[in-house]
């Protein structure tokens, strides 16, 4: 299970870790981690924060420009980022949430697994749960109503820790 992250925290440790188990789980599964894929990973897991495919472009377009100065190179097209998202997602290393069309690092990579999301309507940050009791509950009711859930996906929004503070600061 995993919880909100401080306003103040480091995604430096998130980033290395994210990109290191993204690189094993690619070798381990006989493919790559190509340049393109770890940008687009990397621009993910720099937040906690769900972001839509063409924030990443233009996040990238924006570390593409700061790399150089007079650097030639640009975002890439938005259909380029939701390809590679297709393949982070198959690899289990990204998420999508339906309800605001946007993506997220994963913070269990490797497998397909059924997870929750607590999405904070006011800072938008996203904390993944991984809670097999509301899964169970969830499945155990869609049976009684013979429907079989596929994937167990659930958004849950409200406000974080750091958010129910300041509101009563």
């Amino acid at each position: 299970m995993s919880g909100f992250p401080a306003l103040n925290h480091d995604h430096g440790h998130c980033r290395a870790d994210g990109l290191a188990a993204a690189e094993k789980l690619c070798e381990e599964r006989g493919t790559r981690l190509t340049p393109l894929r770890r940008q687009v990973l990397d621009v993910l897991l720099a937040q906690h924060r769900a972001m839509g495919a063409y924030d990443i472009a233009q996040e990238m377009g924006a570390q593409e420009t700061g790399v150089a100065e007079g650097s030639s190179k640009r975002a890439p097209a938005a259909m380029t980022v939701y390809r590679t998202l297709d393949f982070l997602m198959s690899m289990g290393l990204v998420h999508k949430l339906e309800s605001l069309n946007a993506f997220i690092a994963c913070a269990e990579p490797g497998e397909t697994h059924p997870v929750q999301f607590l999405i904070c309507r006011q800072c938008g940050r996203v904390a993944e749960l991984e809670s097999e009791a509301i899964t169970e509950t969830v499945t155990r009711a869609a049976q009684k109503v013979g429907f079989e859930v596929d994937a167990p996906v659930i958004e849950l929004t409200g406000r974080c820790p750091d958010c129910r503070q300041a509101a009563r600061a």
